[in-house]
C-alpha cells in the first residue's frame, strides 16, 4: 500500500471540520495531520504540519498565506488547497484559480462532496462546480480575444529586454528578483514591466502571463531564463 495522503483542515466551521475529520478518518489512505479553527498560529501550524493537501474555509486566508496561494498564478505543486464552504461567486472562483486554487466546493455542497473533492485533488487533478466549468472556458476565450494576435505583439514592439522579462514575470518572480536575475535596479524592471503591461494590454503582471501562455508565443519560461 502506498503512503497516505497527509491533510491539514483549517475551517472556522467546527461542524464541517468535524465531519470531514470523521469521514476521512475512515480512509485508509488519508492522514490527518492538523485540524483547527483558522487563527492567528494557522500559518505555522501549516507550515509545520508536513501536509501535502490542505482544506480551508476561507478564501481571505488562502490569498495571504503564500506557502498556499501565489499572486502571480504560478501554483506551488506542491501545496494542493481545497476551498470549501465557498459563496456562489464566479469572480472569487477564479480569483482562487489564479492563485493556485486545485479544488472550488460551494457551501450547498455536502461533507461528503468535500472528501470527493479532497480525494480529486490529492490525486493530481482539479474540481470545481460543474456549471463553473462554463465560467472558465467563458474566461479564457475572453483573454484570447482580448489579447493582440502574434501579428498585434510584433506591432506594439516589445523590446528584446522586455520579451526576456515576460516569462520571469510568468515565473512569478519579484521585481527585487528580475532585477537580481538581469544586474539591474528595481526601478529599471518596474519602469520595463509598465511599459510591458501597455504595449501587451494587459491590466495586471498576471494577465501578462495569461495572455502568454494562452497565444502561445513561443517565450519559454525554461529556456528564455537560461539564456540569459
Amino acid at each position: 500500500m502506498g503512503s497516505k495522503t497527509k491533510v491539514f483542515i483549517a475551517s472556522s466551521n467546527r461542524l464541517l471540520r468535524e465531519s470531514i475529520v470523521r469521514i476521512l478518518a475512515k480512509r485508509t489512505d488519508f492522514e490527518i495531520v492538523g485540524a483547527q479553527a483558522i487563527c492567528s498560529t494557522t500559518r505555522n501550524e501549516i507550515v509545520d504540519s508536513g501536509a501535502g493537501t490542505f482544506v480551508l474555509d476561507s478564501l481571505e486566508f488562502f490569498l495571504n498565506a503564500p506557502i498556499l496561494s501565489s499572486e502571480t498564478g504560478v501554483r506551488n505543486r506542491l501545496a494542493k488547497s481545497v476551498l470549501v464552504a465557498m459563496d456562489d461567486s464566479p469572480d472569487d472562483f477564479l480569483m482562487a484559480i489564479r492563485h493556485g486554487a486545485f479544488g472550488y466546493v460551494l457551501q450547498e455542497a455536502s461533507a461528503l462532496d468535500v472528501v470527493s473533492a479532497i480525494r480529486t485533488v490529492a490525486e493530481g487533478e482539479a474540481v470545481c462546480p460543474p456549471r463553473y466549468v462554463r465560467v472558465l472556458f467563458d474566461h479564457v476565450a475572453k483573454q484570447a480575444a482580448e489579447f493582440p494576435s502574434s501579428r498585434k505583439r510584433m506591432q506594439t514592439g516589445l523590446t528584446r529586454r522586455e520579451q526576456q522579462l515576460v516569462p520571469l514575470i510568468g515565473r512569478g518572480l519579484s521585481n527585487k528578483e528580475i532585477a537580481s536575475h538581469f544586474g539591474l535596479s528595481e526601478q529599471t524592471v518596474k519602469n520595463h514591466i509598465h511599459r510591458i503591461l501597455r504595449k501587451v494590454g494587459a491590466s495586471d503582471r498576471l494577465s501578462v502571463s495569461e495572455a502568454c501562455q494562452i497565444t502561445r508565443l513561443g517565450w519559454s519560461t525554461k529556456s528564455t531564463a537560461d539564456a540569459v
